[in-house]
């Protein structure tokens, strides 16, 4: 059964948030303007003046509603998704999947140039029915009843799109986890998965680097995550403990998803909002409160642990779907050369963009249309 759906948070929630982000016990710090220990002092408290005085979320609230928004039920959880039914004769369904922290407000506005291309100067042939679901346990969609990784979303959205919705056959596409969750829909789902678009590497071949440019790749690699790995670890071991503290504080919530934002997006002079609006910001930051999902959305970590990690299983052997990669320049790890991705996929259409980071849909939206259009037309 599939339900209509709109997002309608009560004003009490709404009161709550924005209480305890007036009362935040700010303290005095050492701070140097930067963003070196992590997200900027200065900044926050800048962006949370803005959130309390002239944040509207009542005007996200309504461009989510703007799209026709359902839930059904997969595998016993509840899954929220938009779906825009596309212009044109015959439009490919494309399944487009967010990660974290982000939500589906990173699609908002890329929703109707790829379902109506036509409106925007474009062909209205290459137009796609375009579904786009909150993950297990993100946003609007229900949790499950235990930490689930990747591979396990991957059957739920493949379930989703076949049984649910009824079609054939989908293209999707996805970042961070979306890309993962791609990949084991091409791994395991071939079948009713016939191509995938990808602009973050997440899995790993599980023979490793074989020549001498992946394997200095795979330490360059190593020595960025020193520095990167502290919030994956923790989520992926101990989520449960951090949620205790985030489940009681926007400004934390804010603070621990802003300073990913900064750091994997293609910024100019260092400046966030050189890239992102405080609307963008706190809208998808909004998302994870008004629905109370932190917590669960931090269960994928754990979930992807369980399932192996990075790595595909050792009898692996190289994906035949054809696959699509647009390469961002600031993506939040380096991509490893282009061999390496080879031995994993059947390389279809590859693009290296001259601008951009993790956050392609909202940091390049124009570039990220193009190319999955692009990459359609190759494989229709």
């Amino acid at each position: 059964m599939i339900n209509p759906f709109k997002v309608n948070i009560s004003n009490q929630v709404l009161d709550s948030i924005y209480a305890k982000v007036k009362k935040y016990p700010w303290h005095e710090m050492p701070d140097d303007g930067g963003w070196e220990y992590g997200t900027n002092l200065d900044y926050m408290k800048e962006i949370t003046n803005y959130w309390v005085s002239d944040f509207d979320w009542r005007k996200h609230e309504a461009h989510i509603n703007k799209f026709p928004n359902f839930k059904t039920e997969v595998n016993d959880i509840e899954i929220h998704f938009i779906i825009e039914k596309g212009s044109g004769s015959n439009p490919m369904p494309l399944l487009l999947m967010h990660g974290w922290p982000g939500s589906i407000v990173e699609f908002l506005h890329i929703i109707e140039k790829l379902a109506h291309p036509e409106q925007f100067g474009g062909n209205k042939e290459d137009a796609f029915d375009v579904i786009v679901p909150s993950l297990p346990g993100f946003g609007f969609s229900g949790r499950p009843s235990r930490p689930i990784g990747p591979r396990k979303i991957a059957d739920i959205f493949n379930k989703l799109i076949i049984e649910n919705l009824n079609y054939e056959s989908y293209l999707a596409q996805g970042g961070d986890w979306g890309a993962a969750i791609a990949n084991w829909l091409a791994y395991d789902h071939s079948k009713t998965c016939k191509a995938i678009h990808i602009n973050c590497l997440t899995m790993r071949h599980p023979d490793g680097p074989q020549t001498k440019e992946e394997k200095d790749w795979q330490i360059r690699f190593d020595k960025d995550q020193i520095m990167q790995d502290g919030y994956r670890t923790q989520q992926a071991t101990k989520p449960q403990t951090l949620s205790y503290a985030m489940m009681d504080s926007p400004v934390g919530v804010a603070a621990w998803i802003l300073e990913k934002m900064h750091s994997w997006s293609d910024l100019k002079n260092n400046e966030i909002e050189s890239v992102f609006s405080k609307d963008t910001l706190l809208s998808n930051i909004m998302v994870y409160l008004v629905t109370q999902s932190f917590n669960t959305a931090s269960w994928i970590y754990y979930g992807r642990r369980e399932e192996g990690g990075r790595l595909f299983p050792k009898n692996f052997k190289k994906i035949k779907t054809p696959t699509g990669v647009a390469v961002f320049p600031s993506e939040m790890s380096e991509w490893p050369p282009r061999s390496y991705v080879d031995r994993i996929f059947n390389i279809k259409h590859w693009t290296e963009m001259s601008s951009g980071g993790h956050f392609a849909a909202m940091e390049e939206p124009d570039k990220l249309v193009n190319d999955i259009v692009k990459f359609a037309k190759a494989i229709r």
